[in-house]
């Protein structure tokens, strides 16, 4: 994700409304990734489109606003990110089967220790995994490369092999990697509500390589995944 972009406040699209039946909140980090994700939705009222900001904070404390002022049945975080070599290649998308604040922690003498291993609570949040199963066949139906994983948030984003190394060992089968899915998903489970994350490879996971980043690919992937969404879960 190109991170120089300027954070925004939250923005909800003109599409907004107020009424009843099945209803998601899509939160994205950034205005680019937002436009894409309505691009797809082709202005599907069902579904509201807001930006919530870069980082785990800017997305829990964003999204617990809004759904502290509507009534939501699903919360999705969607975005580009970056891919682990061997599990998801530039160009294809990521549906989390479990969303992990991989960086939340303590460095000691023997390693990194999770919050989970210092027993003050989860770093992992389960994604459903019949809403993973029908969100992923309905991609891969629309003939959408598409790959299903861990994916990971993180603070700081990987710019290096070493770091890259560290974290697929610290989370096998770590699939992507982002910075808003655990946020977004603390909100939805605070409020008792179904979390579901999709991610748009843009990059590898690895040395940080600016050249080599394929937003644009990324977002038109985002916006085809889209399409999908308000067929597979409305």
């Amino acid at each position: 994700m190109n991170l120089d972009q300027k954070a925004e406040k939250p923005h909800v699209s003109s599409s907004r409304r107020r009424q009843p039946g099945m209803r998601v909140l899509v939160m994205t980090a950034v205005s680019a990734e937002r436009d894409a994700v309505l691009r797809g939705l082709h202005s599907d009222t069902r579904v509201d489109v807001l930006v919530a900001g870069v980082g785990p904070v800017a997305a829990a404390v964003n999204t617990a606003k809004v759904l502290a002022t509507a009534e939501y049945s699903l919360v999705v975080s969607a975005g580009i990110g970056g891919g682990f070599p061997g599990r998801a290649e530039v160009g294809s998308l990521v549906v989390a089967n479990e969303i992990v604040a991989a960086d939340l922690g303590v460095e000691t003498p023997e390693g990194f220790c999770s919050l989970d291993e210092l027993g003050f609570g989860s770093t992992r949040v389960q994604v459903d995994a019949s809403l993973v199963d029908r969100v992923t066949g309905a991609l891969l139906a629309a003939k959408l490369p598409v790959n299903t994983g861990p994916v990971l948030t993180v603070s700081t984003v990987t710019g290096t092999a070493t770091s890259a190394t560290e974290l697929a060992a610290r989370v096998p089968g770590a699939t992507a990697e982002a910075m808003e899915g655990y946020g977004v998903a603390l909100a939805a489970h605070d409020c008792g509500l179904p979390v579901l994350e999709i991610r748009a490879i843009s990059n590898m996971v690895g040395p940080r390589d600016r050249a080599a980043w394929r937003i644009k690919e990324a977002l038109d992937v985002l916006e085809a995944a889209s399409s999908v969404l308000s067929e597979v879960l409305l």
